[in-house]
């Protein structure tokens, strides 16, 4: 029923905001086409926080971005002219394409402090279309597919599931929701793709007769069809089918190694545009090899 559980790997990325990395993990390096799953937070932002704690412009290709907030504001800025406030439960899904730049400042907090948490994903573009052009939509709560039912508060951020299609334009099959789960209640995991997980973000599940606390993914096979709430819990359902082999470098994702090391030449020479709105500054090429596997079930 569980084929693997992956256990979130803490990391501080400066002034005490931490994530958790969760995908790609050395045995499981992607789910369907997700290929980077990382919560962050929960954090409290002091107000007057220092600017190094903003990410600062840098770069994508090949792939979709969404942030998702349980809480806290970021401020998104793009090189497609994107200016916008994410807020909880918004969408905001960004596909780089053949190459996008975008910041993200936390500049509600520095004024008024606040607390953080959320998840950050990337989804792997199917080889056809790591070269369309960039885009960016942004989608309120409130136009979300979201359903109530038997303790379960649910809404559909991406793809289709549970008899419903989310706006955000997607370029292979997928599935991704939040389901707020209250202690007791049992909600459906979404059949019909090859792969699926669920990331328990808050709380503890049951499935298949075992407890899972959170900070977990559990990659799920073919019979898992329900999981049962052991207290008041967040859990995000994801999945689809896998787009193929991919390498990871850096913030970008390919099927072509040489396309990495150009979009890698591409960022250090200056050829790829800042956002209009936070072209002061950027974040440059790190200092590491190219590239890593990203579609390897185990190494």
């Amino acid at each position: 029923m569980i084929e693997r559980v992956i256990e979130q790997r803490r990391r501080d990325l400066g002034g005490h905001l931490e994530v958790g990395r969760v995908l790609p993990f050395a045995k499981q390096r992607m789910v369907g086409p997700f290929i980077f799953f990382d919560h962050m937070g929960p954090v409290d932002l002091a107000p007057g926080i220092d600017r190094s704690m903003d990410v600062r412009p840098h770069p994508h290709i090949g792939l979709s971005t969404v942030t998702y907030l349980f809480s806290g504001e970021v401020m998104h800025r793009d090189s497609v002219g994107s200016e916008q406030l994410i807020r909880p439960r918004d969408v905001n899904w960004m596909t780089a394409g053949r190459g996008i730049t975008h910041s993200e400042r936390f500049e509600h907090a520095r004024v008024q402090g606040d607390h953080l948490h959320g998840i950050q994903a990337w989804v792997a573009l199917p080889t056809e279309q790591e070269e369309t052009a960039p885009s960016f939509s942004h989608h309120s709560s409130a136009d979300l597919p979201q359903w109530d039912d038997a303790g379960v508060a649910g809404q559909l951020i991406a793809g289709s599931a549970y008899g419903l299609t989310a706006g955000a334009e997607t370029h292979s099959p997928l599935f991704y929701a939040h389901l707020d789960m209250a202690a007791g209640a049992t909600a459906e995991i979404p059949s019909g793709h090859k792969e699926r997980a669920l990331y328990i973000a808050t709380g503890a599940v049951e499935l298949g007769g075992r407890r899972y606390e959170a900070g977990r993914m559990l990659v799920l096979g073919p019979a898992a069809s329900r999981v049962t709430a052991v207290k008041h819990s967040a859990v995000m359902a994801l999945g689809g089918e896998p787009v193929g082999e991919r390498f990871l470098y850096w913030n970008f994702v390919s099927s072509s190694k040489e396309r990495l090391a150009q979009a890698a030449a591409d960022w250090q020479a200056g050829r790829m545009k800042l956002p209009d709105a936070d072209d002061a500054e950027f974040i440059p090429l790190p200092d590491e090899p190219l590239p890593t596997r990203s579609d390897k079930k185990g190494d």
